[in-house]
């Protein structure tokens, strides 16, 4: 009988010992039930910038309101990790509901979650957490989940409830939990395929950097007076994330496995002086981080394209940004300035010359149908005034110049609205092509004839645009091989776009750098030399 309480006593003291956080709920308060009201247990919320405590019934919950169209509005909790806990599972469970939630100016500006492990340093770890629930509109309380890997070298899981840069309304969420598991969920998605090996700065290519550009009739040579024909690809994610995505490893890939001699970097002036809301170095990361771009593309031999990816028309913010971005790279030899990105609704003269620019706005709900629509006005100084800015620093470097039509034209060069260079190396004039595009003669080959021409962005998805009609997006695997049919007859400048997993039309499968076959394979293959033959003009 003793022998048996033994046993007894011993299997449950060996019981007591184990851990027990299998299913503990590590998100303490996650109901925000204890505490008070305005000071919940845990939470450390800010009313004056939107996030409280509300109830309803005997009901507490956390809501976060939009107090001014376009701002950032968050709160966050954090959880600590031992280094053994690597690899283990983690659900995160929760309640969501949005109240008349207007997303903000990009499809992403909505109401979601940040979720990140750092390390002992804090600094973010790569790849982030996939299937993160975002919402807009209006919607009642729904269940949400989302499973995790604790990846190597984590100390600490960061969790962040954020309208993110929102126009407008509230964003509630409740009864978090936060457990490990056993197992991942059948709605978990796998972080996407990472490259094994990633470049690290500074990089040596091995390569003399490029020679000097400058235009000559309707072609470009360098400073030995030999032809350049400029081939290459689209780096897009500085122009909506302050640290991009995969920036470095992907300038090393397009040029030393893609074969390229130029990269399109997409750049943003608000990154540019550090004037969004997760910066606060004034850009000075964002600016050395180009520089190292720049470096990198140049120490392999190739151009970097520094286009400012902006829309609609110039305004007097894009001639600072120049003037800034002009005379840190006078002279370069490797570098191009884009001036802007995909100027759209306003009239050749406008464009070249400056004037006034309305643009419509969405006004608020409950007016009459014909006015929902609402107009910004702003001077434009136009692409001339532009030019004339960054040549007044010294910079020689030659420029590459949009047309109207989101550059889908530059048909009005040849129409007397062509820019002047005072002093500089030249100007290629750039036009950008899809698969629902038309009238290439028109808009482009004619002008090829007389200046040089750059497609500064081409490509076709295989799933269509849902802004545009089906019946006019053309098939791509008709379209790829035809339209550089076309730009290999025609000797056009390239740059396809683009070189991202995500943003369409998208190059690559993955961040191992698979091309997709609809689009990347096509461009890697004339990158390498293959021959396209152009059946059809449109």
């Amino acid at each position: 009988m003793r022998y048996c309480f033994y046993i007894i006593t011993c299997f449950i003291i060996m019981m007591s010992c184990l851990p027990t956080h299998a299913a503990e709920n590590l998100f303490l308060n996650g109901d925000l039930q204890a505490g008070s009201t305005e000071l919940p247990a845990k939470w450390g919320l800010k009313p004056e910038q939107g996030v409280t405590c509300k109830t309803q019934g005997d009901n507490r919950f956390l809501r976060l309101t939009s107090m001014h169209p376009g701002k950032t509005v968050l709160t966050y909790r954090e959880f600590y990790f031992n280094p053994d806990d690597a690899g283990r599972f983690l659900r995160l469970s929760f309640k969501m509901r949005c109240n008349d939630l207007q997303r903000g100016e990009k499809p992403w500006f909505v109401g979601t979650l940040f979720i990140q492990f750092v390390d002992d340093n804090n600094k973010k770890l790569s790849p982030g957490v996939r299937g993160i629930p975002r919402v807009k509109g209006t919607m009642d309380w729904q269940d949400k989940s989302v499973d995790m890997v604790i990846p190597d070298k984590a100390v600490k899981l960061q969790i962040m409830p954020v309208l993110f840069n929102v126009k407008s309304g509230t964003m509630d969420m409740d009864d978090f939990s936060l457990q490990y598991i056993s197992a991942m969920g059948e709605k978990y998605k796998p972080a996407p395929k990472q490259r094994a090996h990633t470049a690290v700065f500074p990089v040596n290519g091995g390569k003399p950097h490029p020679l000097e550009l400058k235009v000559v009739g309707n072609q470009v040579i360098n400073s030995a007076g030999k032809e350049v024909w400029l081939q290459g690809i689209n780096i897009p994610s500085l122009g909506w994330s302050a640290k991009g995505e995969q920036v470095f490893t992907s300038t090393v890939v397009a040029i030393d496995e893609w074969h390229a001699n130029v990269i399109r970097l997409a750049v943003r002036h608000n990154f540019w002086f550090g004037e969004s809301d997760y910066q606060n170095d004034g850009g000075k990361a964002y600016r050395e981080l180009v520089d190292k771009l720049v470096e990198a593309t140049a120490s392999r031999g190739a151009y970097l394209l520094l286009d400012l990816h902006e829309f609609k028309a110039i305004q007097p913010k894009h001639l600072r940004f120049w003037e800034d971005a002009a005379k840190r790279y006078a002279n370069h030899p490797a570098v191009i300035f884009g001036l802007f990105n995909e100027p759209h609704s306003i009239s050749w003269d406008v464009w070249k010359n400056g004037g006034q620019v309305k643009e419509k706005i969405k006004a608020k709900d409950g007016v009459a149908a014909e006015n929902k629509l609402d107009y910004k006005t702003f001077e434009s100084p136009g692409i001339q005034k532009c030019m004339d800015v960054i040549r007044q620093t010294g910079a020689k470097n030659v420029c590459t110049v949009s047309g109207l039509d989101w550059a889908a034209t530059v048909a009005g060069v040849l129409e007397g609205y062509d820019i002047v260079d005072n002093g500089g190396n030249g100007i290629i004039y750039e036009a950008h092509c899809y698969n629902w595009k038309k009238d290439w003669q028109g808009h482009f080959l004619d002008t090829a004839k007389k200046y040089p021409v750059l497609m500064g962005e081409l490509g076709a998805d295989i799933k269509p645009m849902d802004f545009l009609p089906k019946e006019i997006q053309e098939d791509p695997y008709t379209w790829a091989p035809d339209f550089l049919g076309c730009v290999q007859k025609h000797k056009l400048h390239w740059t396809a776009w683009c070189f991202h997993t995500n943003s369409t039309p998208r190059m690559l499968s993955d961040w191992d750098f698979t091309p997709t076959p609809f689009c990347g394979q096509f461009a890697k293959d004339a990158l390498s030399g293959k021959p396209f033959e152009m059946k059809k003009m449109r």
